[in-house]
């Protein structure tokens, strides 16, 4: 009973990419950059992976005899957000980054928003989410009227308080901003943020939902299901795929929450994929700045490392990686052009293989269609044989 368990740490990339120039980030190593700032910090369960045994991987202790195989892939579809990274490690290249919009959306847009929903909005600017409600909050409460706004990711986001727009109403507003958002102003994703709380002390809650465009092509995913299989989705990939190609999925409340339900999906009798996602890295540290946090975090799951282990079956195939950067360590706050780690692990597949630099994200799920016998047209280059 064939399956692969395709792990994303979100965010937790390796070092600068040759084109990071272009998108302001040179300098961005995610993974070394927190190990530079904090002396003895290590992940002893990920580096009995291999993580410290990957080529220019620095802050980390290479392993005499890794239990894994090791790697690391490089970005080939244009941009670094989530679902480009996502959508490429299940085989998706993309030709054109979506549009990110700095200085906030064309009044054209806002005002067919506001006409659609009927009331006003707030903000229209770049912002951190967190800042975003400080700043606004008390407004939106007097007013009722929601607040939009986005960052350097291509996201079009609606943040209101529970008490004052129902979380339903504001999936309906971001449903109505989903349909807004098409052509040239097609955002990768419209994203609800509710939040509680009273003046001064408002706090954004786990209800948050992604309304992601559908992929521009055939994934992993679809060829999966389309052959059988079962296609298991935690946390937000259901909501990156907007629900194509996937046959069970379930949200998460953090990322330890995400660890447990992947180990209960772990448990059923099933072939096919299961893929999940850990956004805490990049949403509650990367984007604030927080090394300690993201430390911490990066702490908590490589923990959990050996309960994964000691959960795969005989004929199972872990892939541990990453879809961009968020440096916590730089001035920014937005996603890095990074290098994402690779390690992979089985049973009944090789240790110690260095994988070396692959030149796509999408040599993942190359390999995993290779390894259940999905045909597909995926532009990418299995390492199957390399671990087998």
């Amino acid at each position: 009973m064939k399956r692969a368990i395709i792990i994303v740490l979100d965010s937790v990339g390796m070092g600068e990419l040759p084109d990071a120039i272009k998108y302001g980030d040179v300098g961005s190593n995610t993974l070394g950059n927190i190990a530079k700032n904090l002396p003895d910090f290590s992940l002893p369960n990920l580096e009995s992976l291999g993580l410290g045994n990957i080529d220019g991987m620095t802050g980390y202790k290479p392993s005499k005899n890794p239990i894994g195989c090791y790697g690391r892939m490089a970005e080939k579809s244009a941009g670094k957000d989530t679902t480009t990274g996502h959508w490429e490690i299940a085989g998706l290249i993309l030709d054109k980054p979506f549009p990110v919009y700095p200085n906030g959306f064309p009044e054209d847009v806002i005002k067919k928003f506001e006409d659609s929903i009927g009331t006003r909005t707030l903000g229209n600017v770049a912002a951190s989410g967190t800042e975003i409600i400080k700043l606004l909050g008390d407004e939106h409460v007097k007013t009722g009227y929601p607040i939009v706004y986005t960052s350097a990711d291509s996201v079009f986001q609606i943040a209101a308080h529970e008490d004052v727009v129902p979380v339903e109403k504001l999936y309906d507003m971001c449903r109505t901003a989903r349909k807004i958002l098409a052509g040239e102003h097609a955002v990768g994703r419209v994203i609800a943020r509710p939040f509680i709380g009273e003046s001064g002390n408002y706090k954004r809650t786990d209800r948050r939902k992604d309304f992601s465009l559908d992929p521009v092509g055939k994934t992993l995913l679809d060829y999966a299901v389309e052959s059988g299989y079962k296609v298991k989705a935690v946390g937000k990939i259901e909501d990156i795929f907007n629900n194509n190609g996937i046959t069970d999925s379930v949200h998460i409340h953090d990322n330890m929450d995400g660890v447990d339900r992947t180990l209960e999906y772990m448990k059923d009798d099933f072939e096919g994929i299961l893929f999940t996602n850990l956004v805490d890295f990049d949403m509650i540290y990367g984007h604030r700045n927080n090394i300690e946090g993201y430390a911490n975090a990066l702490r908590e799951f490589d923990r959990r490392v050996p309960e994964i282990l000691g959960q795969l079956a005989e004929d199972d195939l872990l892939i541990i990686t990453a879809d961009h950067g968020c440096d916590p360590s730089t001035e920014s706050t937005d996603h890095s052009r990074e290098y994402v780690p690779l390690l992979v692990y089985g049973k009944k597949f090789k240790s110690n293989v260095n994988l070396g630099t692959r030149s796509t994200f999408a040599d993942v799920a190359k390999t995993v269609a290779h390894y259940l016998g999905i045909g597909n047209s995926i532009m990418g280059e299995s390492f199957l044989l390399s671990i087998l």
